[in-house]
C-alpha cells in the first residue's frame, strides 16, 4: 500500500527479567495498551499489529485493539532472536494480502513512556529528510562519552579511543548518544535493499533523558511504575 505505515509491537512469550511483563499490569495498563495508545495517539499509523508467539499475549493486544493476523514461529521468539528477522516476517505476512507498507514503525513494549508525539516527531522526520531511517537516542552524560572513558589493558589504565588521550577537560569531550527504543521508524524499500533496520542513511530522534526508559528488570519496572504514577 504506496504511502501507508505500519506499526509493529513485537512481543513474545518467555520473557525472564520481568516474567509476563507484555501483559502485567503496570500502573493500571499493560506494557501492550501503553504501545497501542501512542500508536493511535501519534495519527500517522494507518495500522498497528502484534508480532507474538503466545496465544496469551495475542489475548492481551486483541484487548488493547492491536491487530493479530499472524502468529510468530518459535524460532523467532528465541531469546537472541534479532530484531531484522522478525520485522521481515511480519512484512512477509502482510505481503502475502497485498498490503505493503512504505514505512515501518517499530514499538517496542518496553517503552512504556513513550508518547504520541516521539512517534509523530520520527515519522515527520523521516518523511521530510528523505533518510532510510529514524531512530530515537539519548544523550550519553559527558563523563560516559567515549572520549573520555578508559579501559584496563595488561593492568594499565588506557584511554579507550587513541585520540581520547589528548582530552583532558570532561567539557572538551565530544557528546555522545546511545539508543535507547522509544521508536525506531523505517521504510520498507531501505530494510529490504539494505538487510537493515537502519540502512545508509539513518537520522537521529533525541529522546529527553527523563522520557527515556526499557524496562528489563524488576527495578526497571519500579522506576516505570514511579514515573507513570505521576501522569
Amino acid at each position: 500500500m504506496t504511502g501507508a505505515v505500519l506499526g509493529i509491537v513485537p512481543a513474545r512469550g518467555g520473557s525472564k527479567g520481568v516474567p509476563n511483563k507484555n501483559a502485567r499490569p503496570l500502573a493500571g495498563r499493560s506494557l501492550l495498551e501503553y504501545a497501542a495508545a501512542a500508536a493511535r495517539g501519534s495519527g500517522v499509523i494507518d495500522r498497528i499489529i502484534l508480532s507474538t508467539d503466545s496465544a496469551d499475549i495475542a489475548a492481551a493486544g486483541r484487548r488493547a485493539a492491536l491487530e493479530v493476523p499472524f502468529m510468530r514461529p518459535a524460532h523467532l521468539a528465541a531469546d537472541d532472536t534479532p530484531m531484522l528477522p522478525v520485522v521481515e516476517h511480519a512484512l512477509d505476512c502482510l505481503g502475502k494480502d497485498g498490503w505493503i507498507p512504505e514505512i515501518v514503525v517499530l514499538l517496542q513494549p518496553t517503552s512504556p513512556l513513550r508518547r504520541p508525539e516521539h512517534i509523530r516527531a520520527a515519522v515527520d522526520l523521516l518523511r521530510s529528510s528523505g533518510a532510510d531511517s529514524v531512530v530515537s537516542v539519548v544523550a550519553v552524560p559527558q563523563h560516559l562519552s567515549p572520549d573520555y572513558v578508559m579501559r584496563i589493558e595488561a593492568g594499565r589504565l588506557r584511554s579507550f579511543l587513541p585520540d581520547g588521550a589528548r582530552v583532558v577537560r570532561r567539557q572538551d569531550a565530544r557528546r555522545a548518544f546511545a539508543r535507547e527504543g522509544t521508536v525506531y521508524a523505517f521504510r520498507t524499500a531501505a530494510l529490504r535493499r539494505s538487510g537493515s533496520l537502519y540502512g545508509d542513511d539513518c537520522r537521529p530522534l533525541v529522546i529527553d533523558d527523563a522520557e527515556s526508559l526499557s524496562i528489563d528488570s524488576a527495578a526497571d519496572w519500579a522506576a516505570a511504575e514511579r514515573a507513570l504514577a505521576g501522569r
